[in-house]
């Protein structure tokens, strides 16, 4: 087979990539900037907070406030999901291992002492902080 007999040489490639150029180009400019566009939230999503300093409205859950809410996600936070079910020595001993703020630690040093935890939630309601109210 002699050198320069393929079915397309150089310069029908070149050809070939402007044409599909040319076809990627027309599609992309099809398209509408709508596609891009960011789209609100659906009706059962929070409203966001613009900035960090505003106040946060939607997603807390029926029976809880804003500070119930924070302090069991940093108590799951600091507790991690692998010490379940615990005891109240095992939850304070983790909380200090993890470095947990001194309030946490308080809080569970308010735990009863021979009862055994099965998630944060349940550690919750023991210190008292507010749960959600389930739907029956």
């Amino acid at each position: 087979m002699e050198h320069g007999t393929d079915k397309t040489g150089p310069a029908r490639d070149d050809m070939m990539k402007r044409q599909l150029r040319g076809q990627l180009t027309a599609e992309r400019s099809l398209r509408t900037s709508e596609e891009y566009e960011l789209q609100p939230a659906g009706e059962d999503q929070p409203v966001a907070a613009w900035s960090p300093e505003s106040t946060f409205r939607g997603g807390t859950p029926s029976g809880m406030t804003e500070q119930d809410v924070g302090l069991r996600s940093e108590l799951a936070q600091h507790l991690g999901r692998s010490l379940y079910p615990a005891d109240k020595n095992t939850i304070i001993e983790i909380l200090r291992r993890n470095n947990a703020p001194d309030r946490l630690v308080g809080m569970a040093e308010r735990l009863p002492a021979h009862e055994r935890f099965a998630n944060v939630q349940s550690i919750a309601e023991a210190v008292g902080i507010h749960t959600e109210h389930h739907r029956a």
